[in-house]
């Protein structure tokens, strides 16, 4: 872990931590979702469930899907067994800048440098403007290496922020290929809260169905009979088995509300093992998507 990147009282308490280097989207997002929080970089996601389990950082903000690119890799492994709870959820608009050093314009560039999917999600300006692509590891750190070499000839895809972090200068913004480009984090803390279940409210959980014959479908089936809605269910293999599936999924509503407490009972009767990852107001992004279509 390195050092925060922003100034402010000390104390575990006003940190929240993030994978990733300074200027991260993940970085941006602890900015918008608490503003008064210093922000903790982290080198992995189990380093970033470690700060908060071990008192080191107060809050961890850790991406789950994305509007384009779909769910983050791994983070369905870990967030089990994380010993952390989800308390909040954020949704964060990605708006890329081609970052560039002083001096360059877009006719200097030859290369443009980023993570695999910033790439992918700004191929019609790359292909316009002729760039050879460069793969890093994350955006931050891709902005990092290109104010390091200050080569005019060399281009970053990345956050407003990582351009101010790095000293970059943003030669075009907004350049993704999908205006809906939405990246959605869910906030983890030490204890869980308890939100009132007169608001909307998200409920979190992994679940496994026992072996038999239909049992996803029955054990589902309470859901769609106490009117619950499901608003993501996804399928992952464990322990290296094809054959055993763990699912997670999010649904609308309190678990102390009767629909839902009556679909998780018989959910629980037909899988092995329930787990609730945590029961949090529902972010108003939700809302506004459903007004809008």
């Amino acid at each position: 872990m390195t050092k925060t990147t922003k100034q402010g009282a000390t104390g575990a308490d006003d940190l929240i931590a993030f994978q990733g280097l300074p200027g991260a989207y993940s970085d941006l997002s602890c900015r918008a979702a608490h503003p008064t929080l210093r922000t903790l970089p982290c080198a992995s996601f189990e380093d970033v469930f470690a700060a908060v389990r071990e008192g080191k950082a107060r809050l961890a903000m850790i991406p789950i899907e994305n509007s384009v690119a779909g769910r983050v890799a791994d983070i369905h492994h870990l967030l089990p067994d994380s010993g952390l709870h989800i308390v909040a959820e954020h949704f964060q608009r990605v708006n890329h800048h081609l970052l560039a050093p002083q001096g360059a314009t877009l006719k200097s560039l030859k290369t443009v440098h980023s993570h695999v999917q910033a790439l992918s999600q700004c191929r019609k300006l790359i292909r316009e403007l002729g760039l050879k692509a460069v793969v890093h590891a994350d955006t931050a750190g891709a902005a990092a290496d290109i104010a390091a070499k200050g080569d005019i000839t060399e281009a970053a895809i990345a956050s407003s922020l990582a351009g101010e972090i790095y000293g970059l200068v943003s030669l075009k913004e907004g350049i993704e290929d999908a205006q809906h480009n939405t990246t959605r984090f869910v906030i983890m803390g030490r204890e869980p809260v308890d939100p009132d279940p007169k608001v909307p409210v998200v409920t979190s959980f992994v679940f496994r169905v026992r072996s038999v014959p239909a049992a996803l479908y029955k054990a589902l089936g309470g859901f769609a009979t106490n009117g619950v809605n499901i608003t993501k269910l996804e399928s992952y293999m464990i322990d290296g088995h094809f054959t055993v599936a763990q699912f997670y999924a999010d649904i609308d509503g309190h678990p102390d509300s009767r629909m839902v407490r009556l679909a998780l009972e018989e959910l629980s009767f037909f899988s092995r093992e329930v787990k609730i990852l945590g029961v949090y107001a529902a972010s108003p992004f939700r809302q506004q998507q459903n007004g809008a279509q």
